[in-house]
């Protein structure tokens, strides 16, 4: 998971998902990245404890405006 995560949070940096921006759902994020769905979803909540992703109940998952260094 770790790769994941450094992924995503390379992504995030590079602009690919920049600030304010959905994160697509998490059954395409496990398709492109081919991990199972749960690992999707521990990534996601490991991300959004870091305070780099937040959710929005009923509209998804977005990266945070002003992310923590």
């Amino acid at each position: 998971m770790d790769e994941l995560l450094d992924d995503l949070r390379s992504k995030i940096k590079d602009g690919t998902y920049p600030p304010g921006s959905q994160l697509p759902s998490g059954r395409a994020l496990a398709d492109s990245y081919d991990v199972s769905h749960s690992t999707i979803q521990r990534a996601v909540a490991t991300l959004r404890e870091q305070g780099v992703l937040v959710g929005r109940p009923g509209r998804g998952v977005f990266v945070a405006e002003s992310t923590r260094p």
